[in-house]
């Protein structure tokens, strides 16, 4: 019985496509006449036969144009039938779309004349833009179900980004970009939810480098003037060039960045330590972040809260430095990113959402404070009636700053509103509003102004706050295995060596956290690069220091100088020695 099922599915199914290919789909209208016609599109959309490849053009992406047709009010109502769809079925519907974008890139062109290819491969990506931007009420899928990783080998991110840039720009000077006919109408760039954080980095990297061009370009050409009118005194510098003291390192920047305009900040950066003569390759740019940054978080300003149990930072309500130090570590996290420098700087990602415009949640403040969050869920979860006699709150809070105590109204009048059953949300959206926006309004804003005035601009809207924090103090993603492939070695070592094969075995006998702290032993962080272990790059070197000599880490230059240890436990006490003792940010 099976067996004739089978046949008669191999003969119906060819037929079924068929009606549906010219008859069905054609002519499905914008306006259905009702609710219940528009329960074909989710029937059509279960159809096996359109993740059959062959079938992307003569069916799939023609029901997308169809539901891309769709007015308004069908389309919503669509939309929040997607809302409400099983996971898997939104799941299906995302990969089959994904596996589409990469079929276009890949033989698409071979099938279909440029017109219909731009057109078909334009529905599917927009049609994947639906899909996102229900995932993002629904939540169907993690956003990253979304990224396409194919793309950063199949495409030119750097090309796509470049027209995707002069588009806009096109746009912005009232010209269309499609009467440019020397670009094509996709650009993968305006679709930023299928590009995973390798393709975004590209992109920024190459914003990044179209900027610091721009601004290059325009120091020559008013040098070249400042010659021709004979007044070279005038000329400007094509680098953002920061001299600095050591032991005036906060005032010395300040001091520096107050002589440069916006456009000089999008300049690479070159630092010079006052009374040194090392060529900045890099090394001392690191440097530089990393001692800057270890007197600005110092906790004797009081800039910021640790928060002991996250170990995460958060700005505070009550500090004794002036604002525009706040707009200092803003500029400084700016060019960290501009410079592609990975910085240690612990905040939660709340500060990454509010830099994209993207309100904090309870959630985020789960990972700030994680006690304090768990009140307020057990507040909003609490199922009896007698709220206000529980919990004994009120519309305040009370804080201690340097040891004395001040209680903070939520709201005008605080102090004397209950909270109850029928308030307790409104409390804890006072709460969040007052940890994530009132305590720090003026520090806050002062950050992101000198963050902005960096990385601001359209290439800040292509990113997710946790691609954009990723940027900034680089990702967990490790693979250490990776690590120790790319290791260079140097002196009398090499990757054959009795003393490095000790290390590479102690090494991966470490627990996660040991490894991690060997990580920011040698580099200044616990976390790497965006693009992954792959662009880490760590030096070992052997030194003529005897056995009871401790490793020494050159933070900057990713560089270990490390004794010839003759045995396996030797090196094993030595190295755990120099990593314990290691309290971050020693530059040596």
């Amino acid at each position: 019985m099976s067996r004739w099922r089978t046949i008669s599915m191999k003969r119906i199914t060819p037929r079924a496509s068929k009606s549906f290919e010219s008859l069905l789909i054609p002519q499905l209208p914008r306006s259905p006449p009702d609710v219940e016609a528009m329960r074909i599109y989710l029937i059509l959309s279960e159809y096996p036969a359109l993740q059959d490849s062959k079938n992307y053009i003569r069916l799939t992406i023609p029901l997308a144009m169809a539901i891309l047709r769709l007015d308004a009010n069908p389309s919503k109502v669509l939309d929040n039938w997607w809302c409400f769809m099983d996971d898997s079925f939104f799941t299906r519907m995302v990969d089959m779309y994904k596996s589409i974008v990469v079929f276009m890139l890949t033989g698409g062109k071979t099938v279909l004349v440029p017109v219909f290819y731009d057109n078909y491969f334009l529905a599917t990506l927009r049609l994947l833009e639906k899909l996102h931007k229900v995932n993002l009420k629904a939540n169907h899928v993690e956003y990253s179900r979304f990224y396409i990783p194919d793309i950063t080998s199949l495409v030119d991110i750097q090309e796509d980004y470049l027209k995707w840039f002069l588009s806009k720009a096109d746009i912005k000077m009232g010209s269309s970009p499609s009467e440019q006919n020397d670009f094509p109408s996709v650009n993968l760039c305006a679709f930023p939810f299928i590009l995973n954080a390798q393709a975004k980095t590209t992109m920024l990297q190459t914003d990044a480098e179209l900027q610091m061009q721009m601004a290059v370009s325009g120091a020559n050409l008013h040098n070249v003037f400042m010659l021709l009118t004979l007044e070279p005194h005038l000329a400007r510098n094509p680098y953002l060039v920061l001299h600095v003291r050591r032991n005036h390192l906060v005032s010395d920047t300040l001091r520096e960045l107050t002589m440069y305009s916006d456009v000089d900040l999008k300049k690479p950066l070159k630092v010079i330590f006052d009374g040194e003569e090392a060529v900045d390759a890099g090394g001392v740019t690191k440097e530089f972040f990393l001692l800057l940054l270890k007197e600005l978080l110092d906790p004797v300003y009081g800039m910021f809260t640790h928060y002991t149990e996250s170990n995460l930072l958060w700005f505070s309500d009550k500090c004794f430095v002036e604002q525009n130090w706040f707009h200092l570590i803003g500029i400084i996290c700016g060019l960290a990113i501009y410079n592609s420098t990975v910085v240690d700087l612990h905040f939660p990602l709340a500060l990454y959402k509010k830099l994209l415009d993207v309100p904090p949640t309870l959630e985020d403040f789960k990972e700030l404070s994680p006690t304090e969050a768990r009140s307020l869920q057990q507040l909003l979860d609490y199922e009896g009636g007698d709220v206000e006699e529980t919990f004994l709150l009120n519309f305040s809070i009370t804080r201690e700053n340097y040891g004395m105590t001040e209680i903070k109204e939520l709201v005008p009048g605080g102090e004397g509103i209950a909270v109850d059953k029928n308030n307790r949300k409104e409390f804890v959206e006072a709460y969040l509003c007052y940890v994530f926006s009132d305590s720090m309004c003026e520090q806050y804003s002062a950050f992101s102004s000198g963050f902005l005035k960096v990385c601001g601009g359209e290439i800040l809207s292509l990113f997710q706050p946790s691609e954009l924090m990723a940027m900034v103090v680089g990702n967990s993603n490790y693979n250490w295995e990776e690590m120790e492939k790319n290791a260079v070695y140097k002196g009398e070592y090499t990757a054959t060596h009795p003393t490095v094969r000790f290390f590479w075995e102690v090494f991966h006998e470490f627990p996660l956290e040991k490894k991690k702290q060997f990580l920011l032993f040698l580099t200044g962080s616990d976390r790497i690069p965006i693009h992954g272990m792959e662009s880490l790059r760590i030096v070992i070197q052997s030194t003529t220091a005897e056995e009871h000599y401790l490793p020494v880490a050159h933070t900057c230059y990713n560089l270990l100088d490390m004794p010839r240890y003759q045995t396996k436990e030797i090196l094993r006490r030595r190295l755990t020695q120099a990593v314990e003792q290691y309290e971050g940010f020693s530059l040596v």
